[in-house]
């Protein structure tokens, strides 16, 4: 294994689209929200261990979460858990993580990854983020990973790329284009050109660093000036400090739109960002009405279809006559919705706030 490959989990988000089961203090990145026995964050950092040594696996999450990150990943080192403040978008956080790598080791090769998406294909994802490691390191360029769209999804960002390619399987890449209306995203994969973009990054850390000094100059500074305290009981503090001065701004717009060396490599290892209720209800076994019960053991249907039931353990529930909604209950909440209308979670969320401050978020 190469000691020179570093991976950075980005788990800072509160997955407001999986409420009432994700909540701002315990979010989905620390559920089993498939029932697998492990969380996503679990899950993740188990795959990064198969392309890294463990202490090479950094954990970039908001502070209130340490204890949890701690319990979760009882292998990680206080060192290897680098808490924000407050939230900021990606490329303070990405910042943070490659300044302190860069600290310790100049050579260093990075992926950078959600904590919360979904492999299904594990040993393909490893020999992707293998081969970008090495063409990362090789060129100097920056890469993502591009998921081949399976239809017109309007919930993901796409990536256009060109015929420039690299070690054979790496395509400059043309355009970013964020989530797109659904006659734009029908004309993307009639082109033929476009893929999903999974929020996958890989690079050398001497590659980043220079666009971030490029594009990105006050984030720079403000990283940059942090390096005499990383790795010692000083580093805490001085970040928590100097994090209320970062710009909220993600690595995507402030630096992979801009940049001119960035490529992308074509991917297909059962990808999922899990953003959405839809999204669980596709993976999740079904029984032969098409109905997703989580947990199966304790869900009566009767004349029920194409449902969505995630329930706490040991509950019996009964459902009858019931089509295409969403059931769910978690933590003193009960929301039931129909699955076309999954997208106002977030605005129920707000209304909930309003209605009886942070209680039940």
């Amino acid at each position: 294994m190469n000691r020179n490959n570093y991976a950075i989990i980005m788990a800072g988000g509160i997955g407001s689209r999986f409420w009432p089961i994700s909540r701002t203090s315990h979010p989905k990145q620390f559920i089993d929200i498939l029932g697998t026995g492990k969380t996503l964050i679990q899950q993740t950092y188990d795959r990064f261990l198969k392309v890294c040594p463990k202490e090479n696996i950094y954990v970039v999450t908001n502070e209130i979460y340490t204890d949890l990150v701690k319990k979760q990943l009882p292998d990680m080192a206080d060192g290897q858990i680098l808490t924000e403040p407050v939230m900021r978008n990606t490329a303070p956080c990405v910042a943070y993580g490659c300044f302190k790598i860069e600290s310790l080791n100049p050579d260093a090769a990075i992926v950078i990854a959600p904590s919360d998406h979904l492999i299904l294909d594990e040993p393909a994802f490893v020999s992707t983020i293998e081969k970008s490691l090495e063409a990362a390191t090789q060129h100097s360029c920056l890469v993502t990973l591009g998921i081949m769209p399976s239809r017109p999804d309007t919930g993901y960002g796409y990536i256009q790329y060109t015929d420039n390619i690299l070690n054979g399987e790496f395509h400059k890449v043309k355009t970013f284009t964020e989530k797109p209306t659904l006659e734009i995203a029908k004309t993307f994969i009639q082109s033929g050109d476009f893929l999903w973009n999974a929020g996958i990054f890989v690079w050398s850390v001497k590659a980043i660093l220079s666009a971030y000094k490029k594009y990105l100059p006050e984030i720079t500074e403000i990283f940059e000036e942090a390096k005499p305290v990383y790795n010692t009981d000083k580093e805490k503090s001085y970040i928590h400090s100097a994090y209320q001065q970062c710009t909220n701004i993600s690595i995507d717009y402030g630096i992979m739109e801009k940049a001119d060396n960035v490529y992308v490599i074509p991917s297909e290892f059962g990808w999922s960002d899990l953003g959405t209720w839809a999204s669980i209800y596709q993976l999740a076994e079904k029984d032969e009405h098409d109905n997703a019960l989580i947990p199966q053991d304790r869900i009566i249907t009767y004349d029920s279809s194409n449902n969505m039931v995630s329930v706490p353990e040991g509950k019996l529930v009964i459902i009858k006559g019931l089509h295409d909604f969403i059931v769910v209950e978690s933590n003193n909440t009960l929301m039931i919705s129909p699955r076309s209308e999954e997208q106002g979670v977030k605005q129920v969320v707000a209304d909930v706030k309003q209605k009886f401050g942070t209680k039940y978020i």
